[in-house]
């Protein structure tokens, strides 16, 4: 299924199937904060090490299925395949953008 999505998604998706950390951080702004299998990043140094340690561990790309926005939030129900029991998996991401920049990111299933 081919999704339009807003370009600072579509950056991170590509950068994320390319495993490139420095690409992935790029839509995201300074102070930015994500939640991640319970844990929360807040701003690029934080984020930066969890895209790090997860890239590493976990080497996912991810195929989006499905794709809904309210204003500037965006839910997306991605096929995650990787290095990870129960691979391939549907996750949800659920963005929120301001100013063109990702401003949140929740993933969960």
């Amino acid at each position: 299924m081919t999704v339009k999505l807003p370009q600072p998604l579509t950056d991170y998706f590509a950068a994320k199937n390319r495993h490139d950390i420095g690409a992935m951080l790029i839509p995201f702004s300074s102070d930015a904060t994500v939640k991640d299998e319970g844990e929360t990043h807040l701003g690029s140094t934080a984020i930066r090490k969890w895209m790090e340690a997860t890239t590493s561990k976990y080497r996912v790309t991810v195929e989006v299925a499905d794709a809904t926005a309210n204003g500037d939030a965006w839910r997306i129900a991605g096929i995650v395949s990787g290095n990870f029991p129960g691979s391939p998996a549907t996750l949800h991401y659920n963005f929120t953008l301001h100013d063109g920049r990702i401003e949140k990111l929740e993933i969960g299933a």
